[in-house]
């Protein structure tokens, strides 16, 4: 899975940044179906500029890459702050079977979702159980290499409480 912003809309379909060196396509059919129309069917209702999804690439042949917002856990995200890591550290925020993210979700009483870009999405009720969050993950991105790391962020979420 990945996350992207919408960054513009054509005709027929959505250009979305996810993070890399080419944005993505998302097709308008999509979303609208197999009985789209482009000249009955407002693209800027279903997705503005600015909106951010969950989707999942479809194919790569292309300069462009093709992605879907069909399937479970995909589509528009309605709330929640999103966050930027490098995407070559989102194996370890995930941590060993989910054991890192766990942590930060549990003492923060967050949910997180992560893209496999590099971009993530918090949300929480609570300021402060964001704000922890968010100090949890850009400590696992700037220490990363660091021993005993997940004492570490346990640590930090221990102190901020």
């Amino acid at each position: 899975m990945v996350i992207g912003k919408v960054i513009s809309f054509s005709a027929l379909s959505w250009e979305i940044d996810i993070n890399s060196y080419y944005s993505a396509i998302l097709p308008a059919s999509d979303i609208f179906g197999r009985d789209f129309t482009s000249s009955r069917d407002n693209l800027s209702l279903k997705l503005a500029k600015g909106d951010l999804i969950a989707a999942r690439i479809v194919n790569t042949g292309s300069r462009e890459p093709l992605i879907t917002i069909s399937g479970q856990d995909l589509g528009k995200i309605d709330s929640g702050e999103l966050v930027k890591i490098s995407p070559s550290k989102v194996p370890r925020l995930i941590g060993k079977q989910g054991s890192m993210i766990q942590a930060i979700e549990g003492a923060t009483n967050s949910s997180i979702t992560i893209g496999q870009n590099g971009l993530i999405i918090l949300n929480n009720d609570n300021n402060s159980g964001l704000e922890r969050a968010t100090r949890a993950i850009k400590m696992i991105e700037i220490n990363l290499y660091e021993p005993n790391l997940e004492e570490k962020i346990q640590n930090l979420l221990d102190d901020q409480n």
